[in-house]
């Protein structure tokens, strides 16, 4: 049996649809798999099971990708198509049976409108696949010992971002309730990204920094090691709740009711003002400082 499963370019929303995946692995378990996505989402499939490719869609003009995804998958008579871009791709293969999602924004949750696509309710949360070297080379660098917190001051544009000095005093409160606790950095490849997050750095000089040139799932393979994430509406938000340890997003510029991360210990603390375009800067810290201590208490019984 094969299945084709195009879902979206972004990391976030790739992520979101993992859940759909994993039910299809388990649903379907003499399957295997193509995904098609974008390149910098193609990453977190490289340990998925029973993934025999990953075609990367780069964008071209007059939508030229999708002529390019037709050519690469119009040989194989496809059992089930799971389109999550709302394309017409699928009706120009040889499909045996196709889902395809309705483009375009809506309200809503999105993992929602994920699980609807196949009837699941709810939906099913996020996964992510690493492997044993990757979780290996994770305990290396976030040995046992400390307790460790996951900082993300960094997003895809800098409407989304949380003041890093507000990071900084966040960690700073925690570390008063356990002085065990010990902050690791992450952030996204490029000088861009490592800016965004230097005075963080600059300012927690006993932080780990990651460097920003860790692969989706190394990344995820630390993220399992944390007790706890707290970070700006992010794909790195996304994974950090697919690895279903406690995560905190933070919201103003975006809408939390369409993108708060989805997992089991996963919260929102969200900026006043209007919904999807509250200047970040009026969130403040003590908001987050009483969710982050709540996750902690509930995850793990304790504030730290």
């Amino acid at each position: 049996m094969h299945i084709l499963f195009i879902t979206s370019t972004r990391l976030g929303d790739a992520i979101l649809s993992t859940g759909l995946l994993d039910t299809l692995l388990r649903r379907y378990p003499q399957a295997d798999f193509t995904i098609a996505c974008g390149p910098v989402a193609a990453g977190l499939f490289a340990h998925m099971p029973r993934r025999v490719r990953t075609i990367e869609m780069v964008k071209q003009p007059w939508d030229r990708h999708w002529l390019e995804l037709w050519r690469q998958c119009r040989g194989t008579k496809w059992d089930l198509c799971v389109d999550l871009r709302g394309s017409v791709v699928s009706y120009f293969l040889r499909v045996g049976k196709r889902h395809v999602m309705r483009g375009g924004r809506r309200p809503g949750r999105r993992i929602t409108h994920i699980g609807n696509l196949l009837d699941l309710d709810p939906a099913p949360l996020p996964v992510v696949w690493t492997s044993a070297a990757e979780r290996a080379q994770a305990a290396e660098m976030l040995p046992d010992g400390p307790h460790w917190i996951a900082l993300g001051p960094t997003a895809n544009w800098d409407g989304k971002i949380w003041p890093a000095e507000r990071f900084v005093a966040v960690f700073r409160a925690l570390h008063e309730d356990d002085p065990s606790l010990r902050s690791v950095i992450l952030y996204g490849p490029g000088h861009a990204e490592r800016e965004r997050a230097q005075t963080v750095l600059e300012q927690l000089p006993g932080a780990l920094d990651t460097g920003g040139n860790l692969s989706v799932t190394q990344v995820a393979a630390l993220l399992g090691r944390c007790r706890l994430f707290i970070g700006n509406d992010s794909g790195l938000m996304h994974l950090a709740a697919a690895c279903g340890i406690p995560t905190l997003g933070l919201f103003g510029r975006s809408r939390a009711s369409e993108y708060a991360p989805s997992g089991p210990w996963a919260r929102v603390a969200m900026a006043p003002g209007p919904v999807g375009n509250a200047p970040m800067e009026g969130l403040d810290v003590a908001q987050v400082v009483t969710t982050a201590r709540a996750l902690l208490r509930d995850r793990w019984g304790t504030k730290g």
